[in-house]
């Protein structure tokens, strides 16, 4: 057999990808402080994947969550002391909803490149993908669990990452390794923390692994709200799809958001709800044919979060997809939103 030698700078890179300052402070698991005391921002530096520019061949930009946490900070809207920051989730953790078999098929290159869809990656050895890639998967997944954990104290967990709902329970798919969300669910029920769990699925590809981790189970509510003519074909079945025609604008994805919303609380009855914020739904993104404005993204993630805010049930927010050159600033703009709009706790 045939050994693939990879340059040294390789190796550096893909283990010191993160050297800046605002990257150090953040590159440590450690409690921030609540932002107005409702809101707790979740982020860390090993989200990042780095191989060498490898990286910069996916459709997904992964500097988006850097890009966004550095312009929070920039803006004054974030201390660096503010971020939580979390641990990476563990083999338990992902055993609550993943199997072993699909544990022992991440010792394999060509998986983990079909799970995130970059053929290249599978020449590079395992144990190099295992650093780089499978470890900030595990981050940012500890990224939704923290957030949820703070959304359950102070109201509201903001993770700068996470959203990865296309991951089923004995394979990934589209760019999503580790269910974090079912995870963070599944986590928190045993531990007593909550009951009922409501996701609402806003990225413009339907939630199918999401629906498949949680399916047949009246503990859990899964509501996607989707492009129907694109990817995945074909769908799977969450609680409630809503499938959307190329070429709706902001009005028309607002009005028919704002009709179902009451109505997914009444059915779901939840101690906690997670946002799959992908803005995917923008008009120039590549991926996908929504007509949606970024003044329209940012309006859509508010009327969730202050529905759940006005009935006092906690919001996890996570980023999920988004394949525009502007979908970084469309995210940054919707997280600043949501900063500026909710009042300090009394």
């Amino acid at each position: 057999m045939k050994t693939l030698l990879l340059p040294p700078f390789l190796f550096l890179i893909t283990a010191c990808c993160c050297t800046s300052r605002l990257s150090k402070e953040v590159s440590k698991p450690r409690d921030g402080q609540p932002i107005k005391s409702k809101i707790a921002v979740v982020y860390s530096s090993n989200y990042q994947i780095s191989l060498a520019g490898l990286e910069r061949l996916h459709p997904f930009d992964i500097q988006k969550y850097k890009r966004i946490f550095e312009q929070l900070v920039k803006d004054s809207l974030v201390k660096t002391s503010d971020i939580f920051v979390p641990e990476p989730i563990t083999k338990d953790d992902i055993l609550r909803v993943h199997t072993d078999k699909f544990l022992n098929s991440l010792k394999s290159s060509k998986n983990i490149a079909a799970y995130i869809e970059a053929p290249l990656l599978s020449f590079l050895p395992a144990f190099i993908l295992k650093r780089a890639v499978l470890r900030p998967f595990q981050y940012a997944s500890g990224g939704t669990l923290l957030a949820s954990r703070n959304a359950l104290l102070y109201g509201v967990g903001i993770n700068i990452g996470g959203g990865y709902h296309h991951a089923k329970p004995d394979a990934g798919e589209g760019f999503c390794v580790y269910a974090d969300i079912p995870i963070a669910i599944r986590i928190l029920q045993a531990e007593g923390k909550i009951k009922r769990a409501l996701v609402i699925d806003l990225d413009v590809h339907q939630g199918n692994g999401t629906a498949v981790c949680l399916a047949n189970d009246d503990r859990t509510f899964t509501f996607s709200m989707h492009q129907g003519s694109i990817y995945p074909i074909p769908k799977e079945i969450s609680d409630l799809d809503i499938e959307l025609n190329a070429g709706m604008d902001d009005e028309t994805y607002l009005k028919i958001l704002s009709k179902n919303l009451p109505s997914l609380f009444e059915k779901a009855k939840p101690d906690i709800v997670f946002l799959v914020a992908g803005c995917d739904t923008f008009k120039d993104d590549p991926l996908a044919s929504i007509n949606m404005t970024g003044n329209g993204i940012v309006k859509r993630d508010w009327m969730v979060i202050d529905e759940c805010l006005r009935r006092n049930i906690p919001i996890v927010m996570t980023l999920a997809g988004g394949y525009s050159k502007e979908a970084w600033h469309i995210q940054y703009k919707s997280i600043r939103n949501i900063l500026e709009k909710i009042n300090p706790a009394g």
